[in-house]
């Protein structure tokens, strides 16, 4: 080591002076404890004064901050507040949908897919917003093809939440595929198909939620609420389907703060 080293870290275990064979090898496994400390001082003289650990930033997760709101939903729109009654029975439903869901787990995970059915990589989050959407959603296309009445291309429409896909997605597939649906829902409209998608996912995430869930499903709720309220021609389906998630977040998931209040 240099001696300005030496002089600021002091030795934690000096070595005195010791007659050391001849033959002292430091690349061999040592034989005495003089020998053993003598090879650690030798390795720490090589070792350099800095070092740079090589990080590849594609492993890196885009979002690894959970930041977490504690800022509550806007009210539902004039005469579109849901009674408690509608609510408690919406929670009813969705406890029944998961129990249903985690007993028949297994056997729903043992069916095969069909061949079309290819899902895509954890990472891969646009090949999951256009499987569950599909290109027409994603891509924002209104006009239909002509060849529209052979048959329904799942591509084009996305893939419906099949309790044989769902049930093939552990925790951190069902946290990355919200995660991702949320996102797109937070620069785009509402659909049946992303509907669909939140609602199975939903019933997939276990409790007690992570933090980085807890922090999804209050941004999802809050989302909603905005969506609803910007809702110009006031889409009486559209709303219960926003209200639905709204109620689930807040009333299944335990964000009172969230629920929304019956007029």
């Amino acid at each position: 080591m240099e001696p300005g080293v030496e002089e600021l870290m002091p030795r934690l275990l000096p070595v005195d002076d010791c007659d050391l064979a001849e033959d002292f090898d430091p690349t061999v496994p040592p034989r005495t404890p003089q020998e053993y400390l003598k090879r650690v001082q030798i390795e720490a003289a090589r070792c350099p004064d800095v070092v740079v650990a090589q990080i590849d930033p594609k492993k890196l997760r885009k979002k690894q901050t959970v930041n977490i709101s504690i800022s509550g939903c806007q009210p539902a729109p004039e005469g579109y507040s849901p009674t408690l009654k509608w609510q408690q029975q919406q929670v009813a439903n969705f406890s029944a949908v998961r129990q249903s869901l985690n007993k028949h787990r297994n056997h729903w995970q043992s069916q095969h897919l069909d061949s079309n059915v290819t899902m895509p990589k954890l990472e891969d989050e646009e090949g999951w917003k256009k499987f569950c959407l599909g290109e027409r959603v994603y891509s924002e296309i209104d006009v239909l093809s002509d060849n529209e009445n052979l048959g329904i291309d799942y591509i084009k429409v996305g893939f419906p939440p099949l309790l044989s896909i769902v049930s093939r997605m552990n925790q951190a597939t069902v946290t990355s595929v919200l995660e991702y649906l949320i996102s797109w829902f937070g620069e785009k409209k509402f659909t049946p198909e992303l509907g669909r998608w939140l609602y199975a996912l939903l019933a997939c995430l276990e409790k007690p939620l992570l933090p980085e869930a807890h922090s999804l499903i209050r941004q999802l709720a809050r989302r909603c609420s905005e969506v609803r309220v910007l809702e110009e021609n006031k889409n009486e389906e559209q709303i219960s389907a926003l209200n639905l998630i709204i109620c689930l977040v807040s009333r299944y998931f335990d964000q009172r703060d969230l629920a929304d209040e019956p007029s």
